[in-house]
């Protein structure tokens, strides 16, 4: 596909990245020259100085000729005025990043009108997926499937676990059936395990388990899941107060140190739920009065990567709570793994993830479409959910019969709402939701699974 990008910032440049590797034709527009060509010299991109919302730097971008135009600018108002442009002047489907709240509460009265095919908020997602790994504090990531029917869930294989030293096909008998483990990281390497697959205690593991089922299956595991009461975040930003808004929906307690006034006094007017403390979320007197380390879960949002990591790093040495980080600019994968900040989120990824989603779906959408994407293990793998449409050409035909691509796993199926932990007699049928995990990246549509 011809794509057209409008924002050189961190989740445009990320979006660059992903969509060249899975070999799409990407031009980049800015007004900041030094910064495109900074940005050409990493991508094989082509890349346009300009205003985005000027018709002339959108046709001189090629915009005519586009597939989809995407807007990520730091500017709402921009990106939403430069959709519009791009659609009024080539119809090709737009996409665009908006991240204030109000907006976001208002974005359906415009949508139609300015012919949006999706609004991307990085910062709602990004709350979301906190929220989730608050509600289940034992799992280190929480990628959800089937309208949050199925999670995918990762965590870390203790010492004194039935979990160790037991072989995958025992799973059933020790942890219950319904679960499915999909993917385990041991000394760098990325396994998907087979049936005389071993496990064994520090494994990082991601498994397939149904929500209702969660409780029970790390109790089986050995696992302690307490629940959480109470969350400490520092940094006040949008993030802050998207998460605050779910959690204190929850009933769970919420405690906010941000460090400008003004924004102090903002939060409290649109929080009135949540505790709002105006300080410096580095000074440790100040968290340590604020009760630090009884609070359940720390979570580290301010503007600054670095703030976050030692933050983090605090948070783990002064309370036994969940501990959450949010990294927006480093990227040192192989560093950042080896330092304990609990659960790594980072925007710019879950952006990347819903976007690459849509034009998998809009490259093959005769058999199948990919109604979820995740990256996990550093990028290595990827997990799919794909509905099952007619002329698929693998239907009703035994699993085991079918000629599966190596390092691929099916790890469930949903069909008329029943949840199915997939055998080798099982087969697929139109409109089941299926669910994969595979080390083969780019998959548009179900029919890649099968050798051809």
């Amino acid at each position: 596909m011809n794509i057209i990008i409008a924002g050189c910032g961190k989740v445009g440049v990320t979006l660059a990245e992903q969509l060249r590797a899975e070999n799409h034709e990407i031009t980049m527009v800015d007004i900041d020259a030094e910064r495109l060509e900074h940005t050409m010299s990493q991508l094989d991109i082509q890349v346009i100085s300009g205003n985005t919302i000027s018709n002339r730097t959108l046709k001189e971008a090629g915009i005519e000729n586009a597939d989809l135009f995407i807007a990520v600018t730091d500017q709402d108002e921009i990106n939403l005025l430069s959709c519009l442009v791009a659609r009024k002047t080539a119809g090709c489907p737009t996409i665009a990043r908006v991240r204030n709240p109000e907006y976001n509460q208002e974005i359906g009265l415009f949508k139609d009108d300015i012919g949006l095919a999706m609004v991307i908020n990085p910062e709602l997602a990004t709350a979301m997926e906190m929220a989730r790994l608050i509600q289940i504090p034992s799992a280190i990531e929480i990628d959800s499937f089937a309208k949050n029917k199925v999670n995918l869930i990762k965590f870390v294989v203790p010492e004194q676990s039935v979990l160790n030293h037991m072989k995958i096909s025992e799973s059933p008998q020790k942890v219950g059936e319904n679960v499915l483990f999909c993917v385990v990281e041991r000394n760098k390497q990325v396994i998907i395990p087979g049936g005389n697959f071993v496990l064994q205690k520090d494994d990082t593991v991601s498994a397939v388990v149904p929500l209702h089922k969660m409780s029970a299956f790390f109790s089986r595991c050995g696992i302690h899941t307490k629940t959480i009461h109470n969350v400490m975040i520092a940094g006040g930003g949008t993030i802050s107060y998207y998460l605050a808004s779910l959690l204190t929906k929850m009933k769970v307690s919420v405690k906010i140190i941000e460090k400008d006034y003004g924004r102090c006094q903002h939060l409290s007017e649109l929080l009135p739920g949540a505790m709002i403390i105006q300080g410096d979320a580095t000074d440790r007197q100040l968290l340590l009065e604020e009760g630090v380390k009884k609070t359940d879960a720390f979570v580290s949002l301010t503007g600054i990567d670095e703030e976050n990591i030692l933050l983090s790093l605090y948070g783990n040495k002064a309370t036994q709570g969940k501990i959450i980080t949010k990294l927006n600019r480093i990227s040192f994968d192989e560093v950042i793994e080896d330092i304990p900040l609990g659960s790594i989120v980072y925007p710019k990824h879950i952006t990347a993830e819903s976007i690459l989603r849509y034009v998998r779906s809009r490259q093959n959408s005769i058999g199948s479409n990919v109604e979820s994407l995740y990256r996990m293990a550093n990028g290595q793998v990827e997990a799919l959910e794909f509905i099952v449409k007619e002329h698929s050409g693998i239907t009703d035909i035994p699993l085991q019969k079918l000629n599966l691509i190596d390092n691929l796993l099916i790890c469930c199926i949903i069909r008329n709402g029943s949840l199915i932990t997939p055998s080798g007699r099982d087969v697929l049928k139109t409109k089941d939701t299926v669910i994969i995990v595979t080390t083969h990246l780019g998959l548009n549509c179900l029919q890649e699974i099968v050798r051809q």
